[in-house]
């Protein structure tokens, strides 16, 4: 971290920093023991070490009445017993403006997209409560992605949050670039990406595509990434959170919260509770995992000024939904969107799991009798084929009845119909992307459900956007075989 950019923090900070300074006495990793000898500083409280100050480490216990104890939030090469510590007075701050539009932070609040720092921003800590109950807002409402199915099976909630959850690889960043593309150009707020311990490639690319896109002037980006310390991933959730809810609350505006991803935040902590020599929870998770993830998801809420939407993705390690990091994660959603692995393997993008993914806005005071009715066939007849699937595997298609073959071809067709492609895979796939209103999606479920598709071989439904694709698919194909196509 260089020195200059550390001067972007408010001059008001060192007027109430204590004239006099601690001493370290022990460093382990990112832990370190300062002694202060008259006056102790609070928990959160910065500290800034090295020769220029450069070394930047947050309290997190009081030892004794001498001794605090806390995480760098910067590398710790060059720190020594014996050396100066100086105390800031304050905790970690964020800066909060317009200003903040286009541009790239990092947990310091530092720009790291290699252009002069905005000049008028505001600061403000990063440790702020959750809206009172009071001013919360209490409507429901539906937020629309484009995406056939996350908005006919699991709608999202404006101003909810929603998860997305899966292993390694099975698409979650790339369908959180897909909303982001989606979303971020006919949303009329503010759009806050927040990287926690993801690759720096990843963000690379984000900021290019956004920029190509012309969504930049309407857009903010924070990272804290894989390779910094887990001091500085921890916090980095807090500092875009404190943007968001000035956009919230001072700019009364809308706020579409992205985060990739929450796990990293939680394995944040994790290092950081380990480092401190707390005894671990159950696989060796932190005992406080649940107050620090609670005291990050409930400051994303709707007030009577503004909505703070939030769309995260959730690693799943192993795939092992029952882990308690996912288990504390689900708590916390309004929509939980699930990606199955095996659906993955067998092309169905995106590969989420409909019968496993869940939204509270799924209910007909919400979303309408109609799109109730839909979702619950739609789910029904996959459900069926699901259970179906063993004896098919066994004793083959033939052996079906004529009513249960009727519903394995119209659960086929449906998954079929309920993959899209992505604007942000055409490059790889060759299939250019597709944005399909609700009412399309809708209206193509019902079709395929009432039989009219069923004289249309399952690979006309594949990848398309409307289900009208599926016909002019075929008038291109005059060759296509009717009939079961597997």
């Amino acid at each position: 971290m260089n020195a200059p950019a550390l001067d972007l923090h408010p001059p008001a900070e060192e007027e109430h920093a204590s004239s006099e300074p601690g001493v370290v006495t022990a460093v382990r990793g990112s832990v370190v023991d300062v002694r202060f000898d008259h006056h102790l500083p609070p928990i959160h409280t910065l500290l800034h070490a090295g020769a220029e100050g450069e070394i930047i480490i947050e309290v997190l216990a009081q030892r004794d009445a001498r001794h605090v104890r806390g995480i760098a939030l910067t590398p710790t090469q060059g720190l020594a017993r014996g050396m100066q510590v100086k105390d800031t007075g304050g905790p970690l701050k964020a800066p909060v403006g317009k200003a903040l539009l286009s541009r790239m932070f990092d947990v310091f609040g530092n720009v790291i997209d290699r252009q002069t720092p905005p000049a008028d921003v505001k600061w403000r800590p990063v440790h702020r409560a959750p809206p009172a109950l009071a001013r919360r807002s209490t409507k429901s409402e539906i937020f629309e992605t484009g995406i056939k199915v996350i908005d006919v099976l699991v709608p999202l909630e404006r101003g909810g949050k929603a998860g997305l959850f899966g292993g390694a690889g099975v698409g979650k960043t790339v369908l959180l670039s897909e909303m982001i593309h989606n979303m971020v150009g006919h949303q009329e707020g503010v759009s806050i990406f927040c990287g926690i311990g993801e690759r720096c490639r990843e963000g690379e690319e984000l900021y290019r595509d956004m920029k190509e896109a012309g969504v930049l002037p309407n857009m903010v980006m924070v990272f804290g990434q894989m390779n910094e310390p887990p001091g500085s991933r921890f916090r980095v959730g807090h500092a875009a959170l404190t943007m968001a809810e000035y956009f919230r609350d001072d700019e009364h505006r809308d706020v579409l919260l992205l985060m990739d991803n929450i796990f990293r935040f939680i394995q944040a902590g994790m290092e950081i509770s380990g480092l401190m020599g707390q005894m671990p929870a159950r696989l060796g998770y932190q005992p406080t995992m649940g107050t620090e993830l609670s005291g990050l998801e409930e400051r994303i809420a709707n007030t009577d000024t503004g909505a703070i939407t939030s769309i995260q993705a959730v690693y799943v390690p192993a795939d092992d939904f029952t882990d308690p990091a996912a288990v504390h994660t689900f708590s916390h959603l309004s929509a939980s969107v699930v990606l199955s692995r095996k659906r993955a393997s067998e092309g169905l993008f995106p590969a989420i799991d409909p019968l496993q993914s869940s939204s509270k806005m799924a209910t007909p005071g919400i979303v309408g009798e109609r799109h109730y009715r839909l979702a619950q066939d739609i789910r029904r007849t996959l459900a069926q084929y699901a259970d179906l699937k063993d004896i098919i595997a066994m004793l083959g298609l033939e052996q079906l009845s004529p009513e249960d073959r009727h519903v394995v071809a119209r659960a086929r067709r449906l998954e079929r119909f309920l993959t899209q492609p992505f604007f942000t895979t055409e490059q790889f796939t060759g299939h250019s992307g597709r944005l399909v209103s609700l009412a399309d999606a809708l209206d193509g479920c019902e079709r395929i459900l009432n039989d009219e598709f069923k004289d249309h071989p399952e690979s006309a439904l594949y990848m398309i956007g409307t289900i009208d694709e599926a016909k002019e698919k075929l008038k291109a194909q005059p060759e296509a075989k009717t009939g079961h196509d597997s």
